[in-house]
């Protein structure tokens, strides 16, 4: 009894391992379901799979698949997003540098270098242009050459006027001037009030021309003395020219300011100030208002060194414009002393209206020689300023963003 239930069980134990290994290789084979028949569940996405992408630091074939989110193509998206944060951060940086070394000088108190055409105020204005015809055809190798000693006329200043015409190797060529004539040019609507004076152009050394027979026609012209007294305005000088069978036009623009709305009543006096350098330019203020006044500083070699400003409300009676020397500007320039400040000009302006500006007398070539003054007795700090201030916050700000993405841009993934 107890051998056949012994043969029972072993039989029993055979067949049940039996099926348990034909059941575990059909399952092998189809992977897809459990050992019941149902569909398995898929399963999660393996990171080994995009880690598979980014191969392996070398050396070690057993270390473990890199976990990092990013393809190829991303990771080149990356790459652009991190040059063009560079390519930001760097013009940021730029930006702040610049406007850092171009504001380091108050607006009063400039290098000359920068206005060069503020360097010679009082030189003549001097165009050459092509000949044109009566119908606007240029002439090839025919120019025309005017000149004109200044544009804003005082009451009772003059002007040099000039005209020649030359050809390609710089020679005066034949040159008639058949009419000219000084006009008011009247604001619009309104009518003139002086009538129109003839202006006598000459190559004889007449009347301002400056040399007879060197093919330059000039005029002194004389408004307040020549029919135009008391004009407060625009008045044109017209030219009618000929050059052979060859007949043009020409013109001369100037603006006549009126009397003097206040005049100067003295020296120059220096002082040495908070590291700065002031001249102060005493006058007699007549009609008050804002008053603009330029000079320009030389130092002890001839070499044009700054320009000076002065821009500010001003009352009337006896009153100082102060033109300031920053010191700073000094201790980079290291000009020689003594400094020469020369051609002064001055006017009031009259915002809205037309001329816009009321001339002062101009103070032509030296003005005021300095005292010479060690480089230590000037400020070396940068001119300040609430909106200075406000603009380099700004910009600062900009380089410190742009430097974040760049950081965060190029940490590993």
């Amino acid at each position: 009894m107890d051998r056949r239930r012994h043969r029972g069980a072993a039989a029993w134990w055979f067949a049940a391992a039996l099926a348990a290994l034909l059941l575990l290789s059909w399952w092998g084979h189809n992977p897809g379901r459990d050992p019941g028949g149902r569909q398995a569940a898929p399963a999660e996405p393996a990171n080994t799979a995009v880690a598979a992408a980014v191969p392996a630091p070398s050396g070690s074939s057993a270390a473990p698949a890199s976990r990092s989110p990013f393809t190829p193509a991303s990771l080149q998206a990356r790459q652009r997003e991190l040059a063009g944060w560079r390519q930001r951060l760097e013009q940021a940086q730029q930006t702040l540098e610049a406007y850092r070394a171009s504001t380091r000088y108050p607006h009063e108190s400039r290098p000359l270098a920068e206005q060069r055409d503020q360097t010679h105020p009082n030189r003549p204005v001097e165009e050459e242009m092509a000949w044109r015809t009566a119908d606007a055809q240029a002439v090839p190798g025919v120019q025309l050459r005017t000149s004109q000693e200044r544009v804003f006329l005082l009451d009772g200043e003059s002007v040099h006027l000039s005209v020649s015409l030359h050809g390609e190797d710089g020679r005066a060529l034949p040159l008639r001037v058949t009419s000219a004539v000084a006009r008011e040019i009247p604001p619009p609507h309104a009518g003139s009030l002086y009538p129109v004076q003839p202006v006598n152009f000459n190559d004889e050394g007449l009347e301002g021309d400056v040399r007879a027979g060197d093919g330059v026609h000039g005029v002194r012209l004389h408004p307040q003395r020549q029919g135009f007294a008391g004009l407060d305005g625009q008045l044109r000088v017209e030219l009618a020219l000929q050059h052979g069978r060859q007949q043009a036009s020409a013109y001369f623009d100037m603006v006549l300011t009126g009397a003097p709305p206040a005049t100067w009543s003295g020296g120059v006096r220096e002082a040495l100030e908070e590291g700065a350098l002031n001249f102060y330019l005493p006058a007699e203020v007549r009609e008050p208002g804002r008053y603009v006044v330029s000079g320009r500083l030389d130092d002890a070699t001839g070499e044009p060194f700054a320009l000076l400003t002065f821009n500010d409300e001003v009352g009337a009676g006896a009153q100082e414009f102060r033109l300031s020397l920053f010191g700073k500007l000094v201790r980079d320039a290291k000009p020689v002393f003594p400094l020469t400040l020369r051609d002064v000009d001055a006017f009031l302006l009259r915002p809205d209206s037309f001329p816009d500006r009321a001339l002062m007398e101009r103070r032509v070539g030296r003005v005021h020689l300095s005292a010479t003054h060690p480089l230590a007795a000037f400020s070396a700090a940068e001119w300040e300023s609430e909106e200075r201030s406000r603009y380099l916050a700004e910009l600062q700000r900009e380089v410190r963003e742009a430097q974040e993405q760049v950081e965060r841009h190029g940490r590993r993934p």
